[in-house]
């Protein structure tokens, strides 16, 4: 494992990269950091070369600006150049499965295969649940104050995990930026989609896997617009995020 520092839109970010072979960029989720990978799709890293990025605004990738779908996949193209490659396999879980989508319409050539793991975002026509709303508007409540009180105002939102993940996950907010966090989860509630409607998704003509997600944040209708709507899609349903990513290149 080694570490990746880039520039983007004059901004440093941040970025791990395990493994050889096929490059694969795996994107994470709101509130979350590179980490999450190391445990859901860890494995990858011994078939591919598995690159996984803090996001603008999170982990090591320290930004407290207003944040854009554009310039989340614009950093997702600036870490491809980076790389020195022509494509990779780019991927992403929930919040970072829309900025995937965000790559492959925004720089398409970039992309020679688009992951969609747990998609949390179903474009404009369909906007955000009920549920999906008080998740990120309750994000944002806690993270508009970390600037000023700290970032254990994010505490409470772990309430109802585990005590052991819920311990892990506090050691990781410990590492954050309050003023990052504030604008990712403003950004996040501001209901802001990746596309407008499902039939833009027409545009991608890279294979495409979809593994939909299966609770009330990620609710199934998301994956749905993009099963319809993909010209290349795969629809598989799994809780290995990482073997449905590795069987799927592989097939």
């Amino acid at each position: 494992m080694h570490e990746i520092w880039f520039e983007s839109a004059g901004t440093k970010l941040y970025a791990v990269e395990r493994g050889a072979g096929r490059p694969v960029i795996l994107l994470h989720g709101g509130l979350a950091t590179h980490a999450i990978w190391s445990l859901y799709a860890g494995s990858l890293a011994d078939r591919t070369r598995l690159v996984t990025p803090d996001l603008r605004g999170s982990g090591g990738s320290v930004f407290a600006g207003p944040l854009s779908w554009d310039a989340l996949a614009d950093d997702v193209a600036a870490l491809v150049r980076h790389l020195g490659l022509e494509q990779a396999v780019i991927g992403g879980a929930s919040f970072g499965a829309g900025v995937a989508v965000r790559v492959a319409l925004r720089h398409p050539r970039l992309v020679a295969a688009l992951a969609i793991l747990n998609p949390a975002y179903g474009g404009a026509d369909l906007g955000l649940t009920a549920a999906q709303q008080a998740a990120m508007d309750a994000m944002d409540a806690a993270g508009s104050r970390a600037p000023a009180e700290g970032i254990e105002v994010l505490f409470p939102l772990l309430a109802a995990l585990p005590e052991a993940v819920r311990e892990r996950a506090r050691r990781l907010f410990q590492t954050y930026d309050p003023a990052s966090v504030a604008a990712s989860t403003a950004f996040m509630a501001s209901g802001a989609q990746p596309f407008a409607r499902g039939e833009e998704l027409a545009a991608i003509t890279a294979p495409a896997l979809v593994v939909p997600g299966t609770d009330p944040q990620h609710p199934r209708e998301v994956a749905d617009v993009l099963a319809r709507h993909l010209p290349r899609c795969t629809v598989v349903e799994t809780a290995d995020w990482g073997g449905a990513v590795a069987r799927w290149l592989e097939a």
